[in-house]
């Protein structure tokens, strides 16, 4: 029963910072100017990987007999907040869009990070979870190349 309990509490977290990764990249399209459009294109992809990973991860909690949770986590709102406040200061330029693009990836990989030290997570569990921590590295490689790439 603890245990199950802890794994829940941890998937859910996970769902939760795939929503703030959905919500970051839904934002950071809008803000691309109209001939960004293979950035648009790569933030439409990694959207629809967070969709795709919550899914599976859901439907683990839901075998479970669990709740799932909605919404974005409180530390996501509040760092959506603060880039709504520096963007009125100092403009959306594809570098600033792809820098709070890399923080948060570095965020999810963080809490991949931490959820795969859980001890309480089964091991099918963990498996998924490396499975979609494998695409999240590679989307966190590709959106730190292009930041590097872009001139300020």
């Amino acid at each position: 029963m603890e245990n199950t309990r802890a794994t829940v509490e941890t998937l859910n977290d996970l769902v939760l910072i795939n929503n703030d990764r959905i919500a970051g990249y839904e934002r950071a399209i809008s803000e691309l100017n109209d001939d960004d459009t293979e950035l648009k294109y790569l933030f439409t992809n990694l959207v629809g990987e967070s969709h795709k990973f919550k899914m599976e991860i859901a439907t683990e909690i839901a075998a479970l007999g669990k709740d799932i949770e909605t919404g974005t986590s409180t530390s996501g709102t509040i760092h959506r907040t603060w880039l709504d406040v520096k963007a009125a200061f100092s403009g959306h330029s594809t570098k600033s869009i792809l820098e709070e693009c890399e923080f948060g990836e570095d965020a999810i990989k963080k809490a991949y990070h931490t959820a795969l030290d859980e001890d309480s997570l089964p091991s099918y569990i963990k498996e998924i979870l490396r499975n979609q921590q494998v695409i999240l590295d590679a989307a966190h490689d590709k959106v730190k190349a292009l930041r590097d790439s872009v001139e300020s």
